[in-house]
Formats: C-alpha cells, structure tokens, sequence
C-alpha cells in the first residue's frame, strides 16, 4: 500500500523507506520532525519571543526562522507599534535574514512561496491558522501556538502527531465563472466545520490539471475551516513551473496513489460547482449564488487577505468592475496581497481600474480580516468578503454580518449593491 502524500512528505523529512514509514508514520503515531520554516507575525512572534528570552538558550538557525509584519501594520495603535518595536529589535539581534517590515512585508501566506522560502516537499510551521497554505506547494504546513513556535525556534524541530488522510478526488472541469474559493466553499459546505478534524486533505485526479496555482493555495488556505490538520496537493507541471520562476530550481515530482491508505475518498465533479457563498456565521453554511432567494443589501467588500489578495484575485475582480461603478452606498477596499502582487496590478491597469470604479486601494495588510483596522465593521453592517472566516465579530461589531465569496462574486455585489443570485454576477471575461 503506498502513502498518501503528507506521509510521503514525512518520510523525506525523516530520510526512511516507504516501507519503514508505513509503520513510523501510520497515522495517530507521533514523530519528530525537522522544520524547514518557523513562521510568526506581529501579533503571535512577541509571544514566542518573550518564551524564547525567558529559557535562556540559543536560536538554533536564524536562516529558518521567518517573521512577517503583518496583521496591524503598519501600525494602527500604539500597542501594535511595539509589538513591532520587539519583533524588529530580537530580528536585527539574532541575524534573521527573512524578516520582512514595511516596505518589504506582504500578507505572510502569499508572500513566503512568492519569496521562495516555502517550497515543496519542505515542513513549515506557523503560528497562524492559515498556515496549511503551503500544501499547494507540496509541502507540509501547519498552524501552532506561539510557545510551539518558541520550541522549534530553540531545537529546530517539532512533534507532530501524524494525521489520518482524506482524498478528494476532483474529476471534470470547473466552468469559466469558478475559481478556488468556490471549490473549497463547496467542500467545506458539504463535509462541515468539523468534517476533516485533524485530517490531511488530499487532492488529486484529473480535475487537479484545471487548478491554477491561486486557485490551490486559496484551498489549501482554507483546509482548517473544515477543521483539516493540512492540505495538500501533488507536485505536477504546475508546481514545477511555479517554484522555477521563485526558487530557481526544479523538485522531484509527488502525487497520491490509487492504493493509498486514505480514510475516505471523496469525488468532487468540479464541472457541478457554481459560484458559492458562505452565509454568516460559518464557512459551512454554503450556498449556490443562484439559490440566494432574497437580495441581501451589502454594507461594505473586501478584496483581498492571504485567501484572495493574489494578481489572478486582482484580475477577476477588474475584470468585473471594468467600465462600471461601485454602488455608492457599498465601500470597496482592495488589498493586494504583496507589494509584487501590487506592482504587476499597477502595470496590467487593474489598480486604475479599480479607484476609477469607486474602490480604494491598500498597502498589504491582514488588517480587516481579522477586524484590526482597514474596514473594521460597524453594528449592523454587512460585508461580502474574500476572507476566509465570517464568524459573530470577526471583521468588527458582534452584530455585523460576514458572507464570503469569491473575487468575482464579491466584486459583482459590489456594483449591484447587493448579494443577489442575478444574472449580473456572472463575470465577463471575454
């Protein structure tokens, strides 16, 4: 029986034979692991550093060690200004290459496999949820707590716990109108919050070759709003050509077996799937575009975050936009993901596009997602957002409204002033 692909992830790390890792690596069985990557940001990095001071020993490689500034800044208040200040001063003290301020920051999730430090068949580890991202690359990457994060910045390893796998199986072609989010707000719709509990979720089949590299980092993204331990893809073409252009180099190639030792197996008809919105106050609570039977009107979009802030987001929102007008009672703000991302939408017209049509335009930041600045939400108010999370208070007062979605659909909204299953949300690519 071959190994589903974290296990084979695993075993690279741990430099055993397959038939050695069927049993050191079954699942439930716990294992130590080299980390590649230890990832933190602004709100999470003081915690482990202030872990990290007080055990008195010794970082042991700076070179794997990854702090992204990103969530409040630049700063919002004073209190996120010295969580800065700390990061800032312990980076420049222990000689941390990839640490990354204003001027070179990005959102973290799109900003690592831009700057090539996560790669395939790497183990990176984060202090943030939405570290499970990286699967698209082929690796293995999950979200810790800040004193996990602490413990590899001083042994350069961690515990895992290995994680029993499911395979969804994609077949068939998505139509011109769907993109990743819609895919993964599909899934988690259909198996829960709670559906994959510290599972890997495995993607493969043919309908994986109709899967941009955007498209597998925004589901990837999102496997831990189905409760998965990771998610992850095979490493195909679209892999090798994407860490050729960032890494400057080409990685032997992973893909799961029909023998896999897979828990369940799961086709999914991407042919079948339609524009998808999740409805507050869950990722779960999924509906088809053209099933919304009341027009909901919006407050406010959003555009952007570590889940949809990347060019092709960009691109499906312009494209959308183009020629028309954001409702004047809806606020738009577009977050590019990196100042890359921003750049190239710079030179395609999109940034253009977007303040002509009404919107406003950001520097990175996870700012709004999680309700710390840049379009927090006021009492009442309702948001179409490309985020990944729409829970009571997430973007702001308790009593606000989250539906996420996806560029295109958020983008639409935004022009008609409200979330409606028209015929006006198809977006015109031509």
């Amino acid at each position: 029986m071959k190994l589903t692909m974290t296990q084979q992830i695993l075993a690279k790390k741990l430099s055993v034979s397959y038939d050695e890792a069927a049993v050191k690596l079954s699942p439930g069985t716990l294992t130590l692991v080299e980390v590649d990557t230890a990832l933190s940001n602004d709100v999470t990095a003081p915690v482990a550093i202030d872990v990290f001071n007080k055990s008195g020993g010794k970082l042991y490689d700076a070179d794997k060690v990854t702090f992204v500034l990103d969530h409040f800044t630049p700063n919002r208040d004073i209190k996120s200004a010295e969580q800065c200040k700390c990061v800032r001063a312990f980076a420049r003290k222990e000689g941390v290459k990839n640490f990354f301020d204003v001027g070179s920051m990005g959102i973290e999730h799109a900003l690592l496999p831009e700057k090539g430090i996560a790669k395939p068949w790497s183990v990176v580890i984060g202090a943030d949820s939405h570290t499970c991202t990286y699967g698209a690359l082929g690796a293995f990457s999950t979200g810790v707590g800040s004193t996990d994060i602490a413990g590899i910045m001083l042994s350069g390893k961690v515990w895992l716990k290995v994680p029993s796998a499911i395979k969804f199986n994609l077949i068939g072609k998505p139509s011109r109108y769907i993109s990743g989010k819609d895919v993964i707000l599909h899934i988690i719709g259909m198996i829960g919050v709670d559906g994959a509990l510290y599972k890997s979720i495995e993607f493969a089949g043919e309908g994986v070759t109709y899967l941009t590299m955007d498209d597998r980092f925004t589901i990837c993204n999102m496997a831990i709003e189905c409760g998965a331990k990771n998610g992850v893809f095979p490493i195909d073409d679209a892999t090798q050509a994407y860490v050729k252009e960032t890494c400057g180099t080409e990685f032997e190639k992973m893909s799961a077996g029909d023998d896999c030792a897979y828990e369940q197996i799961i086709d999914i008809d991407l042919s079948k799937i339609k524009p998808t919105v999740a409805f507050p106050h869950l990722p779960s609570n999924t509906k088809a575009v053209e099933d919304i039977k009341e027009d909901i009107a919006i407050d406010q979009v959003i555009i952007g975050s570590c889940t949809n802030g990347r060019l092709s987001d960009l691109a499906d929102a312009a494209r959308v936009l183009e020629g028309k007008k954001v409702n004047p009672n809806v606020r738009v703000i577009v977050i590019p993901a990196t100042n890359k991302i921003y750049l190239e939408a710079m030179e395609k017209g999109y940034i253009k596009t977007f303040i002509q049509g009404g919107a406003i335009v950001s520097t990175p930041t996870c700012g709004p997602c999680l309700g710390g600045h840049m379009g927090i939400l006021a009492s009442g108010e309702v948001a179409v957002t490309t985020t990944n999370r729409n829970f009571i208070g997430r973007m702001g007062a308790k009593d606000s409204y989250i539906y996420l979605a996806s560029p295109a659909t958020a983008m639409a909204s935004a022009i008609a002033g409200k979330l409606t299953c028209e015929s006006k949300l198809e977006v015109n690519y031509d």
